[in-house]
């Protein structure tokens, strides 16, 4: 049912683990470094979607290899898409230069790359949609409506731009924030000496968290590329509830509700999140059960991403993943995520020694869990136009770890005379 297959994915991880051990080891921590890094992660990842999985036939692509559209004209499909391509284009330029937050910090990198790509992106337009629009069952999509409206061509849809737009919005954004912060947490992982790293047992967990970061973030920055119908890999829809849209953002910066100094700020009077190290024995075995207990929670974390293959991305539709951690529960990653920050972040042990401190502090935290839940549903509301998904929920609500657990419970309930009894 998974619309990404095991190999995908894997493919992806060993080349990205392996390209990480080679810049380990000729010292390649430099912040342009991490661009081959995602380009490691996503070649394995094409070749074997391709090849392997054959993914460019699939129906869903919406491509008859077949059956070209030879009688199609350049000039009255191709080059209005394309003029639909670089308004919107422009647009998003628009948006990057008004808004000053993308020149302040992490974000110049992310700015400089997306500079650099811009002439090349836009040469490599021409062919790729000359092209692609010889296979198109449907070539007149959400760009040639955006190039028709421009052009006042008849023909246009409000609603087909309105998809495309909420399509690129959701790029556009979330491609700058991961570009934003991959080279800090490359930087980490291939940088840092290993006999640092294996100093100590909480100095082998921040590492390891750190692998499993970088692991999540890769993948995340190629599936805001490969968004790509040959690699039906392409966005079928983009959110179009305003409610999905909050609670996505309310996650991320410059909206990002929790964190030093925001409204949600569960770190009050704690060492940040690696409070946890500072209120256990050194060395202890507590220790390592809870840094274990970590490096688990964050490696479902970037599993559940590492599924996706070259489809993650937020706030679309680009197919149903049943496979890994999500043939589980429908959302491992945010169940993971908060699962973390409750144990890292640890609420609950405060320096100033005030109860009221950890009041506010477990209720930002409890705040942000909700957040990630209400994100959850509106995502499922979504997601539930989709048959394969209804099917799948309807799956995972009988065969899911949550619903295997209670099935768990009620036995052993049955089994104990006095449990039974209760």
């Amino acid at each position: 049912m998974s619309c990404v297959s095991h190999g995908a994915g894997a493919a992806g991880l060993a080349g990205l683990v392996l390209w990480l051990f080679f810049a380990r080891h000729h010292g390649l921590s430099a912040p342009t470094y991490s661009i081959f890094a995602a380009s490691a992660c996503a070649a394995p990842t094409i070749l074997w979607s391709v090849w392997i999985d054959k993914v460019h036939q699939r129906p869903s692509t919406g491509l008859s290899w077949r059956t070209p559209n030879n009688g199609q004209s350049f000039w009255s499909i191709s080059a209005v898409k394309l003029i639909g391509f670089w308004a919107v284009w422009a647009l998003i330029a628009l948006f990057y230069c008004v808004f000053r937050w993308y020149w302040r910090g992490s974000y110049i990198f992310a700015m400089d790359v997306l500079g650099d790509v811009l002439p090349v992106l836009l040469l490599q337009s021409i062919s790729y949609v000359s092209w692609i629009d010889r296979y198109l069952i449907q070539p007149k999509d959400g760009a040639w409506h955006l190039g028709a409206y421009i052009c006042r061509l008849p023909g246009w849809s409000g609603a087909a731009i309105a998809e495309f737009a909420r399509a690129w919005a959701v790029k556009a954004f979330f491609l700058a924030f991961t570009l934003s912060i991959l080279p800090g947490s490359y930087g980490v992982v291939v940088a840092r000496p290993w006999d640092e790293v294996l100093a100590s047992p909480f100095a082998l967990a921040t590492w390891l968290i750190a692998f499993m970061f970088v692991i999540d973030i890769m993948f995340g920055t190629i599936g805001y590329v490969l968004t790509l119908r040959p690699l039906d890999a392409h966005i079928r829809s983009a959110e179009p509830r305003l409610a999905g849209w909050v609670a996505a953002l309310l996650c991320y910066p410059p909206f990002v509700l929790m964190g030093e100094g925001r409204v949600f700020d569960a770190r009050f009077a704690t060492f940040g999140e690696e409070n946890w190290i500072h209120w256990l024995p050194n060395s202890s075995i507590v220790q390592v059960i809870w840094g274990s207990m970590l490096v688990l929670l964050t490696g479902i974390y970037a599993w559940s991403t590492v599924a996706f293959g070259p489809r993650f991305s937020n706030l679309t539709h680009r197919g149903i993943i049943t496979h890994g951690p999500h043939a589980l529960s429908k959302h491992p990653a945010y169940i993971s995520k908060v699962m973390f920050w409750w144990l890292s972040v640890t609420p609950f042990w405060v320096t100033s020694g005030k109860l009221t401190d950890v009041i506010r502090n477990c209720v930002a935290m409890a705040c942000i869990s909700a957040i990630y839940y209400w994100r959850a549903k509106t995502e499922e509301t979504h997601l539930s136009s989709d048959p394969i998904y209804r099917d799948y929920a309807d799956w995972i609500a009988q065969n899911g770890l949550l619903a295997r657990l209670t099935r768990w419970g009620r036995g052993w309930r049955k089994a104990i005379p006095i449990l039974s009894r209760a």
